[in-house]
């Protein structure tokens, strides 16, 4: 009640988002709400398998038992709709013992995670696919429930860890990774490892007038700036660790204007180093993406509930789609440094550095 409505999710929120019809799952960051359908830039992924979508299925099952009903209000009411705990719910109502709601939730979705539950991806193994010609495509489900389960962070700390990374590109519509994944994207392109020149690595990010909240009323108008911010002081520590990292932003025309979109996809392309028949060294890729909900910040590993997949492939045709579907996002970006995002026209004011102050003191989360 305290909180204005455009940054109470600060706080937390189910941010999971899998769509399902017959055999088929999209794996998304989109809310589906009008914007997403007309003027708002996301990633959709369609996974065609009746053992992948009875698998999220699961997982969807799973969260609507521990979740409250929305019913209608009746006639005799005021409210336009009503919040009530199902008594059939495995879990106790979050708002008066949360302790045990967590312990319940987690024992309901750690067998879901385990890798006995977990979709094998072919009933090819390697050896047999390498005699046949057949290309491999596995898919790691990844998950965040806080405090307890987090199996996203791990798989991306290490997929940039990998010795054959040649490059990769990073995407969040509202960039400020975790603490662990820039530290592990500054390590992956670091030129101070051994003799390595370090991985080229792309972040890709909306620019001001490409976030959802560019112009918006109240406190929530200081977030652009405030990302600005957190861009600048990434790019400080690449400077710093002397890191191969260049960052770009997305735009296409301006927020509230005609033509004017916002930028709301989040993954990784990952690219890796090889060699040929003839012991040449080439780069394949990309050979891996992150598709999901997560936006990868503190918020959504301490404080949200996120669904998504590591998908790791050798096939030409997939990473041919996974190479358009990252150069069409590049297509839109432009590169920007320390000096133009420190400069007068981007520089954050007190209020913004003040609003940030505010919102990590009382426990919330950009």
């Amino acid at each position: 009640r305290l909180i204005p409505k455009r940054i109470n999710e600060g706080w937390g929120l189910q941010h999971i988002k899998l769509y399902g019809v017959d055999d088929e799952v999209i794996l998304s960051g989109a809310n589906l709400s009008s914007d997403y359908f007309t003027n708002r830039q996301d990633r959709y992924h369609v996974f065609s398998s009746e053992r992948v979508t009875d698998y999220f299925a699961r997982i969807h099952q799973a969260v609507c038992s521990i979740s409250f009903l929305l019913q209608a209000g009746d006639s005799s009411s005021s409210a336009s709709h009503t919040l009530t705990w199902p008594s059939s719910n495995p879990a106790p109502n979050p708002l008066s013992d949360p302790k045990r709601y967590i312990s319940a939730a987690t024992s309901l979705l750690l067998p879901l995670f385990s890798p006995s539950a977990s979709p094998l991806p072919s009933p090819l193994d390697s050896s047999t696919a390498q005699k046949s010609n057949a290309t491999i495509t596995i898919l790691y489900p990844l998950l965040s429930h806080p405090p307890t389960l987090n199996t996203e962070l791990p798989a991306l700390t290490t997929l940039l860890s990998s010795p054959s990374l040649h490059s990769y590109t990073f995407t969040a519509g509202y960039f400020n990774p975790h603490p662990l994944i820039t530290s592990s994207l500054l390590a992956a392109s670091s030129k101070s490892i051994g003799t390595s020149r370090g991985a080229l690595g792309t972040i890709l990010t909306a620019s001001p007038s490409a976030n959802g909240f560019f112009n918006s009323p109240g406190i929530s108008g200081l977030l652009p700036p405030a990302y600005s911010h957190l861009s600048l002081r990434f790019l400080q520590r690449v400077r710093l660790a002397n890191a191969n990292i260049k960052l770009r932003e997305w735009q296409r025309g301006v927020v509230g204007e005609r033509d004017g979109w916002t930028y709301h996809a989040k993954g990784i392309w990952t690219y890796f180093s090889s060699q040929s028949p003839g012991g040449e060294d080439k780069v394949v890729g990309p050979g891996a993406t992150v598709i999901g909900s997560s936006n990868y910040t503190s918020r959504s590993y301490g404080l949200d509930l996120e669904v998504g997949a590591l998908v790791v492939t050798d096939d030409e045709v997939l990473m041919g789609k996974w190479r358009k579907e990252e150069e069409g996002l590049r297509e839109w970006t432009r590169e920007v440094g320390e000096r133009e995002l420190g400069g007068e026209e981007r520089k954050a004011g007190w209020r913004v550095r003040v609003a940030m102050w505010i919102v990590k003191i009382v426990g919330g989360s950009l």
